[in-house]
């Protein structure tokens, strides 16, 4: 065996090291933030030996960055002209995870973790180059360096040219796609300066998407090993012009390394039977009294009529165009009657914004548009509402759907991406399903779905009702999708 191969593999587990731009609870922006910290732990649990690497932004809170403890710098090349940089690194520790953050003031030491691609892609580019750096400085070599969207897109192809022949070039890389949405595109001449790449490179097969533009996404894709999405559905969504994001022929070119793997949540900060901000806690045993008692407690606080006969819809949700709100607004007053309230929670398109806040104006009692972020008020929602709204335009995983199965609320969802492999419509005719759904995108068919769920709701509360229990029983964990992951990972070390 050799030394470098004696390195990935000293004690039998397997080694992970985690790439990406944002991790809870040191910085936050969506979801890829949660699946940064959940799922480390979860692969932890399965004995793997994970370390997760991000960049040491000045805006972590200061109680984490007092936490961070100097393990080492030194100097690195970056860019055409090879202009060097400092890189620090600080770390720390939290429920057998250990977390290395990159220190320089220079890329990190200023304003959110992004402010726009001008700025954004030297950051990335220096952040992607620096986490292969310090593994090779810290003689720690994974198995399998995972990365996160484009902000970690360059490592894949870093690890199989400037650093091929260095000890970390023994790791297989893995690329997550989040949301295609976002690729780190820019001029050619602008990521050819700032990755001191070369030129054979920048070609149609790796980064160039035309005669001036090129895509750090792209180049990631085409170097990493594997390629996964936060769900199957996603995967194969992706490889069509509708979801494709102009990189569609890309992936189906990739196709054979790609796959979709759903995200979970955590069961310990999502657990009714424990949720400190609900009027009632409970559990699978007691779910369809407790419920009640948190449906009255979010009417009354939210000044909605007091009764626990009336169907709430609850809409937790970021007010973008992507989360399907057009098909809301379309019809909102044809779902509403004297059996329907809705509560929405979120801030987003001040035309959402705006149109919910009159709605509210003009259903008093009945609707109530809560125009912030409220972490205690969305536990209550998902505790006491009876079902969730999620028509989503697209919708690469979803985690809304997730978390109100978890507290017994029976999700409403177009049939796209994760919410398709997470909800299975109910069937009126065996009883059997999750929640209901519609496919195609259109107002009239989210109406129908919202209707089909009233009708059972007030008419077969005993259908009803086994829905909710099924809810909470479902799995919704990491575990499952750690077992997963495990097994690509476990895939990978076999190609040696």
């Amino acid at each position: 065996m050799s030394e470098m191969q004696a390195a990935v593999s000293r004690d039998g587990r397997t080694r992970v090291a985690f790439i990406g731009s944002e991790c809870y609870p040191f910085i936050k922006t969506g979801g890829l933030g949660d699946v940064m910290y959940a799922l480390p732990r979860a692969l932890t649990r399965q004995g793997c030996e994970v370390r997760v690497i991000l960049p040491y932004y000045r805006c972590i809170p200061d109680r984490f960055r007092s936490r961070a403890k100097y393990r080492g710098s030194f100097m690195m090349d970056l860019t055409l002209e090879g202009r060097t940089f400092y890189v620090g690194i600080m770390e720390t520790e939290m429920d057998g995870v250990v977390y290395d953050l990159i220190d320089n003031r220079e890329f990190f030491d200023w304003g959110s973790p992004y402010t726009g691609l001008w700025e954004d892609i030297p950051k990335y580019c220096y952040f992607s180059k620096a986490a292969l750096a310090i593994l090779n400085y810290m003689e720690w070599i994974p198995d399998v360096i995972h990365c996160h969207d484009w902000q970690a897109g360059l490592v894949p192809v870093y690890l199989r040219t400037r650093f091929e022949g260095t000890p970390v070039a023994a790791a297989k890389s893995v690329l997550t796609i989040h949301n295609l949405r976002f690729q780190g595109i820019c001029s050619i001449e602008h990521l050819k300066y700032w990755s001191g790449l070369p030129d054979h490179l920048f070609d149609y097969p790796i980064f160039k998407i035309n005669e001036r533009e090129a895509n750090m996404f792209k180049g990631g894709l085409a170097f990493a090993d594997k390629i996964t999405t936060v769900s199957a559905t996603y995967a194969e969504e992706i490889q069509t012009d509708f979801y494709g994001e102009g990189l569609n022929g890309h992936l189906w070119y990739h196709r054979p390394k790609l796959c979709g793997i759903v995200n979970g949540i955590d069961v310990e900060l999502w657990d009714p039977a424990a949720d400190a901000l609900l009027k009632a806690p409970y559990s699978r045993d007691d779910v369809l009294d407790k419920k009640k008692e948190n449906k009255l407690a979010l009417q009354e606080r939210l000044g909605l009529e007091q009764n626990a006969d009336k169907l709430v819809l609850g809409l937790v949700s970021r007010l973008t165009d992507q989360k399907g709100l057009d098909l809301i607004d379309a019809v909102f007053q044809q779902m509403l009657d004297e059996n329907t309230q809705v509560v929405i929670l979120g801030t987003g398109d001040p035309r959402y914004e705006n149109a919910f806040r009159y709605y509210e104006s003009a259903c008093p009692g009945q609707v109530c548009a809560y125009i912030k972020y409220d972490e205690s008020l969305a536990h209550q929602i998902y505790a006491g509402a009876d079902a969730l709204l999620v028509p989503s335009l697209f919708e690469p995983c979803g985690l809304t759907q997730l978390i109100a199965m978890r507290y017994g609320t029976i999700p409403i969802v177009r049939e796209t991406g994760g919410l398709k492999d997470t909800v299975e419509p109910f069937n009126e005719n065996t009883g059997e399903g999750n929640g209901f759904t519609f496919d195609r995108y259109e107002a009239d068919l989210l109406l129908d779905a919202v209707r089909r769920a009233r009708r059972v709701f007030l008419e077969d509360r005993a259908r009803w009702d086994a829905l909710v229990c099924r809810d909470m029983e479902k799995d919704v964990s990491w575990e499952n999708s750690a077992g997963q992951y495990m097994a690509l990972y476990n895939e990978l070390k076999s190609w040696d």
